[in-house]
């Protein structure tokens, strides 16, 4: 494997199936679970039954799995995923609405202080949405770190926001950065590289501070952006390097996501419901 990653262009179709199959059987770290079914959406009514099915499905392939939110049937994910040995990156997950807020962070500390969770996320990319000012997430995150005990606190965002604002690295107790070529138009074939540049940023922000890939995958459909192809062999090949990456430098991530979800054609457009390992039918993609 060169810094690129695997020349795919000398393998066969068949070559680069069986090296996917490998390199899913060898497990990853972590995963972001894929909570809404078809037809479902962020508020919809989430069932244990699917929750369970769901895990069943994964839990061969990861160590780790990360949920988003810890209402709404949210909190299930680290109950359901704690039952079955995973280690659970639970997340607050925090917006404009104030009232919603409070009650992210009340499930979330109760989720870590009854033993689900093993490192705490308060936020997600809000600084990057603009839902919060720096001060009033550093409120939550600070509310968080005093209540929960023993467990890490973290936040999640883009790997440059903790280069650029060094209080937030400061205050979180690890660096939960996401990581995305493909939003920033990088063509597939420099992507590897790319994102281990944007780990080293990271890196650099943290000080020393232990830093996690919350969140890197590529789309296997939908539109382009700039250089960079939303493919199904893109997609495939994207989590092959990544994977054989984590594994040959011992760098934690957070593979996004486990199963396609329809609903986020909306909040991305069309290459938002295609980030899946499996898709929305819960069927291995490659």
């Amino acid at each position: 494997m060169s810094l690129a990653g695997v020349n795919y262009s000398s393998l066969t179709k068949d070559e680069i199936h069986e090296m996917f199959n490998s390199v899913l059987k060898s497990g990853m770290h972590g995963i972001c679970f894929s909570l809404y079914e078809d037809g479902q959406r962020p508020g919809s009514l989430i069932t244990e039954e699917q929750v369970r099915r769901r895990m069943e499905i994964i839990k061969p392939y990861t160590k780790w799995v990360r949920s988003f939110s810890s209402t709404d049937g949210n909190e299930l994910v680290p109950m359901i995923a704690k039952e079955y040995g995973l280690k659970t990156l639970v997340g607050a997950w925090l917006g404009k609405d104030a009232q919603v807020n409070e009650r992210e962070l009340k499930g979330l500390i109760n989720l870590a202080n009854e033993g689900y969770v093993d490192i705490a996320a308060v936020g997600n990319e809000v600084l990057y949405r603009k839902d919060l000012s720096e001060d009033e997430l550093f409120e939550f995150i600070s509310r968080a770190k005093k209540e929960i005990k023993n467990i890490p606190v973290g936040y999640v965002d883009a790997y440059y926001e903790f280069k650029v604002r060094p209080r937030l690295a400061e205050l979180c107790d690890v660096i939960l950065a996401n990581c995305y070529p493909f939003w920033e138009g990088c063509a597939f074939d420099y992507s590897l590289v790319y994102m281990k540049n944007m780990y080293y940023q990271a890196l650099q922000a943290a000080r020393g501070k232990k830093v996690i890939i919350t969140e890197t995958g590529w789309p296997s459909k939908g539109k382009s952006i700039q250089d960079a192809h939303s493919t199904f062999e893109n997609a495939r090949n994207y989590f092959i390097n990544t994977q054989m990456w984590s594994k040959a430098d011992d760098i934690d991530i957070f593979y996004f996501s486990s199963f396609d979800e329809s609903w986020k054609v909306g909040a991305e457009g069309d290459v938002g419901a295609y980030w899946g390992i499996w898709d929305k039918d819960e069927k291995l993609k490659y």
